[in-house]
């Protein structure tokens, strides 16, 4: 047996791959800012903005040409508070985001539903005392997915890790006639230290202690699949482990366990540790990107939600 015989040129090569990017299947995060007029480039994260609304849709028009299917919004407001409350206003920058988008674009559009955008403090809940209290926090998070919902939005991303969360919005959303709208969990979400070029892009660290009593602890495996399961019989449509590289086992281990569809989010200080790299010559990038990004769909992953796929379209475009 030579097993060489499979790899001896690039087209047998892949017709024999088992797994390979599909690029359908990779969504694009967008900013929206509503404090800004014109784009602004993220710190540490090269070639990914924020952008005011009438930006935003331009973009968005740009992407769906290349070829993207899907994008994940986020929203920075003018407002903030204590209680997160620009978060379900029908008039809030991600609600006219959704529906500007989906009038003027055929793209699937889901929008990040949480607080720490909103919220004065940045955590992603409502604060009772010094602590953040996951039951009061529910009824925001099913007041979001409404709004949302009325703005159109085709499925709500909740991020937050509150327990209990997606049966409460499920419900928020059957009650108010949304059946149809997805809810795409942030099932396994770990406390991770590669938020960090996200949180400068919306200006949501805490002002405060941190998030690992409601974000997972990353050295267990058993609590992330319990998580999943939760999600799954509360009502989620499809789980996500987030981050993506390196939580691969974890990736592997839903996969092996559920039959729901999985995402998983390449998240910003993979993009930007990659990026600079590059920069720096220690890496090619064309190459390192393919390869990280097909180790997550090769672990198991039906969409990849990462910060490299206008770059991804592009090379395939070329």
């Amino acid at each position: 047996m030579r097993l060489r015989r499979l790899r001896k040129s690039p087209r047998i090569r892949d017709i024999f791959a088992d797994s390979k990017i599909r690029t359908d299947k990779l969504v694009m995060p967008m900013f929206v800012d509503e404090n800004i007029t014109k784009r602004e480039e993220i710190r540490n994260m090269p070639d990914i903005y924020r952008f005011p609304l009438k930006h935003l849709v331009d973009k968005a028009k740009e992407y769906e040409e290349l070829g993207v299917k899907s994008i994940l919004l986020f929203g920075v407001p003018k407002h903030k508070d204590p209680r997160g409350s620009a978060s379900y206003d029908d008039k809030g920058i991600v609600q006219r985001a959704i529906r500007e988008i989906k009038k003027e674009t055929d793209l699937v559009v889901f929008a990040d539903l949480c607080l720490c955008e909103y919220t004065d403090h940045g955590h992603c809940g409502l604060i009772k005392g010094t602590k953040v209290d996951n039951d009061s926090t529910l009824d925001v998070y099913a007041r979001i997915a409404k709004s949302y919902a009325d703005a159109g939005v085709d499925g709500v991303a909740p991020s937050g890790m509150m327990d209990g969360q997606v049966r409460r919005i499920r419900k928020g959303l059957d009650d108010a006639g949304f059946e149809d709208t997805l809810i795409l969990a942030y099932s396994a979400k770990f406390a991770s230290a590669m938020y960090a070029p996200f949180r400068d892009a919306v200006f949501s660290a805490p002002s405060f202690g941190d998030r690992r009593t409601y974000q997972m602890n990353y050295s267990s495996t058993r609590e992330a699949i319990r998580e999943v399961e939760l999600d799954i019989e509360e009502g989620a449509d499809v789980v996500m482990v987030k981050p993506a590289l390196f939580y691969l086992d974890i990736i592997r281990e839903v996969r092996n366990r559920f039959l729901l569809p999985i995402a998983a989010y390449n998240v910003s200080a993979e993009y930007s540790m990659i990026r600079s790299a590059a920069k720096n010559g220690i890496i090619d990038l064309d190459s390192v990107v393919n390869e990280s990004v097909s180790s997550i769909f090769r672990a198991g992953a039906d969409i990849v939600i990462s910060y490299f796929t206008e770059y991804l379209l592009k090379i395939e475009k070329n």
